[in-house]
């Protein structure tokens, strides 16, 4: 068993897990699975890595050296929100350019053909509907749109963006050959103190005053109650749930997988190494999503 301490978006896990992967049956279980139809699929960052863009608990973050942000840091913390808005700055183009991969489109194709009927995406990097998936729930945000504090007003990022690109040109012009460097799973990057302390962040374009917060579910920070309850709702009207490129390792996700089992909804999870879910997956595969989810397609014509 492997003991696992994480912080994830709403909530702390603490708890000991399998640390071997168990494999139950094949990409033919998968699709006879699939082929029924009424699929509801719950993605996470395994999802993305093959678009660049890294996990939390992967191999993909391991070079990862601070914590990732937390709501409370943000909210109350006006030196750690001016840091998070600067990493995020320049990290920001890399998270923009990112392209769907084949393990995208393959949802979106097996979407179209009827079989997949709903998605949610733990991930806020939107590539779910980049790759061709619609009605794409969003249970932890997005990192495309802004949201103020003060007056609720919304922005969209590339034009929060290009403000403060016009208000930093020697900051851009100083962190220019940092946009090519590793970006981590929140879309900032690492920067020196002293580029963190010469970035000038804007106020809120609506009000005025702010401050701005990318509209995402923040480390101990809470999903909000009626997308929850969408989720739960999609979830306990499907025919199976497939959850594909997740850990599970927090309530966030994991709930979805129990509820699904208490409807006596089947599982499966295609991830690369240990789920929290894996006592309650019928199929459990731990192939790459880019390798497994095209042979789905193939298998069933899609």
């Amino acid at each position: 068993m492997g003991k696992v301490v994480m912080r994830y978006p709403g909530t702390v896990v603490q708890e000991s897990w399998a640390a071997e992967t168990p494999v139950r049956g094949d990409v033919n279980d998968l699709a006879a699975l699939v082929g029924s139809g009424g699929v509801c699929v719950l993605s996470g960052a395994g999802m993305s890595t093959d678009s660049g863009i890294p996990d939390y608990r992967g191999p993909s973050s391991a070079a990862r050296r601070h914590t990732p942000m937390t709501y409370e840091a943000f909210v109350h913390d006006p030196a750690a929100r001016h840091r998070y808005w600067a990493r995020s700055h320049v990290g920001w183009p890399q998270i923009e350019r990112a392209r769907p991969n084949p393990a995208h489109e393959a949802v979106a194709a097996l979407q179209r053909t009827g079989l997949v009927e709903t998605v949610i995406t733990q991930n806020v990097d939107g590539l779910h509907q980049a790759g061709g998936a619609r009605d794409v729930v969003e249970l932890h945000g997005a990192l495309a749109r802004v949201v103020c504090l003060a007056c609720r007003a919304e922005s969209d990022r590339a034009a929060v963006q290009a403000e403060l690109a016009r208000v930093n040109p020697h900051f851009d012009a100083a962190v220019a050959g940092l946009r090519e460097t590793q970006v981590n799973p929140d879309g900032d990057v690492e920067l020196p103190s002293e580029l963190e302390d010469a970035f000038t962040m804007i106020d809120c374009p609506a009000c005025g005053a702010g401050p701005l917060k990318p509209d995402v579910v923040f480390f101990g920070e809470s999903v909000p109650r009626p997308r929850v309850e969408e989720c739960f709702h999609l979830v306990e009207q499907a025919r199976s749930l497939v959850v594909l490129g997740s850990s599970l390792a927090v309530m966030s996700g994991l709930r979805f997988a129990r509820a699904a089992t208490r409807a006596g909804i089947p599982v499966a999870i295609v991830t690369a190494g240990p789920s929290r879910a894996d006592d309650l997956a019928g199929v459990r595969l731990s192939s790459p999503l880019g390798e497994v989810l095209p042979a789905l397609v193939r298998a069933l014509g899609a």
